[in-house]
């Protein structure tokens, strides 16, 4: 049926014979007036035609939004996992704007609860990120999870099932392990109990989250915490073990000590936390503090107290002996080994596997073939001491001798001249006390079959080393006295030429030749006696001086380079770690 609009006040003949009355009364023509009505014909026609246009837009509109409201609505149910919803009109009931304002509310209502299914999608997908992060041990504690993204594609009932199940897994895990975590902390704090030790400190090595103060949901349950906790428990679990023994060894000595020296009980009752574990087994000591380092380390100061009572006076004896022994080596200029030689005795004495009277008999067996050796000694070690006293004559002459200023008449001059006399003398014996030395040296060392050897270092390497040297020192003096001779003779030659040339007119200057110096120092390029000397050494650090009475002086004065202390140290130095050297028991 044609739609017919409602006709209001419209009166086309009207309005065309009012037309006709104006045309008639201007005189327009027929063919205008034809030209005109067919005018408004066209124009009629085109409104009517952009209406029907307009209206055929307006449906296309609304059935593209009811399509689209359909596939959403579709898209929605296979999200949401349903297969159908009541209430969906039929595509063929009703006009487009009442299936359109049936199906709105339907759209709203699946998108709410598309909403709501993701919130439980999320809550549920981040308790199982939390429960695995913390079983992997990936997340720390006050963490905040990151934001998960929710597969908007699948939110039907069966996934969330799936996730669901899933969460009770770990769940259910978390627990067993949270239980196994809290059991270990607990057998911690026990042994650390009977241990002593800080239970809190020790706790907190293996995870900051086993402390007392943090909730037990928030305690650590990664694999890393559990093995750690393990590892700690057998590791105080080993230590308890062998505290326990050191304490029972302990207490057994404490008892055989108290019953060798008839200790009154009321000591021993001073001790009874140390005895009362002496039959214990490892599991039976469970009061707190009775393995504690400081109650072990207060029985051994006792048994240490009660050995010394013991033991203390053989020790002082011996510790005599010792030092009677070590006197004689030093005045007979024999190298021993003090330190090991009491670290032996103290040894012997703590073992217990010796007694007192053959110790000390053994020491006295010592000091008597120390005595001996000392005596056979006595002859070549006073040779020696004035063989040393020379040397430093020696070397104080040649500084002497190398001072330009010795013949001033300065105080103390004259002093100086009379020791250089009286060392003169002495110098020129040393060869003759040097060889006799070397023999008197080598039928001792052919009547004792060993090297007599002085502080250390083999005698005879010394004398011949300082024989060596004294000759090289002698070959450089020869040496420097005919450098001097030549720029002596230089020096000559140079002034009678220059004597036989005619005198100029003009005065000569005042400059002189520099000839060489009479005393032999530096100044003529030849080294001194002492750096000749460091330079066949190759330094002078560790001379060691020696006293008249046979023993180091390091507080004695400076005295000049002295000859056979550095012979002494530079044999000393090429010694053999095999060469035998007397020493004390």
């Amino acid at each position: 049926m044609l739609y017919q609009p409602t006709r209001v006040n419209y009166h086309p003949e009207r309005h065309c014979q009012a037309l006709q009355l104006i045309w008639d009364e201007v005189g327009e023509s027929d063919e205008e007036r034809d030209k005109i009505l067919l005018r408004l014909e066209q124009e009629c026609l085109d409104v009517y035609k952009r209406k029907v246009e307009q209206a055929s837009n307006t449906r296309a509109l609304l059935l593209q939004s009811l399509a689209d409201s359909k596939a959403e609505l579709a898209r929605l149910l296979s999200t949401l996992g349903e297969k159908s919803i009541v209430g969906i009109p039929d595509k063929s009931s009703g006009t487009i704007k009442e299936q359109l304002a049936a199906i709105g509310p339907l759209l709203e209502q699946l998108c709410k609860q598309k909403e709501d299914r993701m919130k439980e999608f999320a809550d549920v997908q981040l308790q199982i990120e939390k429960i695995s992060g913390e079983i992997a041990g990936t997340l720390k504690i006050g963490e905040q999870m990151r934001t998960l993204t929710v597969d908007v594609e699948d939110l039907s009932l069966k996934k969330l099932d799936e996730y669901q199940s899933q969460l009770k897994e770990l769940q259910k895990e978390k627990s067993d392990r949270l239980h196994k975590v809290l059991g270990l902390v607990s057998t911690v704090h026990d042994l650390c109990a009977v241990l002593g030790l800080d239970f809190f400190s020790t706790v907190m090595e293996v995870h900051p989250s086993l402390n007392d103060s943090v909730d037990v949901q928030s305690k650590s349950i990664s694999n890393d915490t559990i093995s750690n906790l393990c590892r700690m428990v057998l590791s105080l679990k080993e230590d308890k073990k062998m505290r326990l023994q050191k304490l029972q060894e302990l207490a057994a000595q404490l008892v055989d000590l108290w019953n060798l020296m008839d200790t009154q009980m009321e000591e021993q009752e001073l001790f009874s936390h140390v005895t009362c574990n002496l039959s214990a087994t490892v599991d039976e000591v469970t009061v707190p503090g009775a393995l504690a380092l400081d109650l072990i380390e207060q029985a051994e100061v006792e048994v240490e107290r009660l050995d010394e009572l013991k033991a203390n006076k053989m020790k002082e004896i011996a510790f005599r002996k010792q030092t009677e022994l070590e006197d004689i080596y030093v005045r007979a200029h024999v190298d021993i080994n003090s330190a090991a030689a009491r670290d032996k005795i103290l040894a012997l004495v703590d073992s217990g596997n010796v007694e007192p009277s053959q110790l000390l008999a053994d020491m006295d067996n010592q000091i008597l073939k120390a005595k001996e050796e000392a005596m056979s000694r006595k002859e070549i070690l006073e040779k020696v001491e004035k063989w040393m006293s020379a040397c430093e004559e020696e070397s104080w002459l040649e500084d002497y001798n190398r001072d330009d200023n010795r013949y001033n008449s300065s105080r103390g001059a004259h002093l100086n001249l009379k020791r250089a006399e009286k060392a003169r003398i002495l110098v020129n014996k040393i060869p003759a006390l040097v060889e006799t030395l070397v023999a008197k040296t080598r039928t001792w060392e052919e009547d004792h079959g060993m090297s007599f050897m002085y502080d250390g270092v083999p005698l005879l390497a010394m004398l011949d080393e300082y024989t060596m040297l004294r000759q090289e020192r002698e070959g450089e003096k020869r040496r420097q006295k005919d450098q001097k001779r030549m720029h002596e003779q230089l020096a000559t030659e140079q002034e009678s030429a220059l004597s036989s040339r005619p005198t100029p007119a003009r005065p000569l200057g005042t400059k002189k030749v520099v000839g060489p110096r009479a005393n032999g120092g530096s100044s003529n390029g030849t080294p001194s006696r002492r750096l000749s000397l460091n330079a066949h050494q190759g330094s002078t650090n560790g001379v060691r001086s020696v006293s008249r009475d046979g023993k180091r002086d390091s507080d004695r004065p400076a005295a000049p380079v002295n000859y056979v202390a550095m012979v002494k140290e530079d044999v000393g130095s090429h010694v053999s770690g095999t060469d035998e050297v007397p020493a004390s028991p």
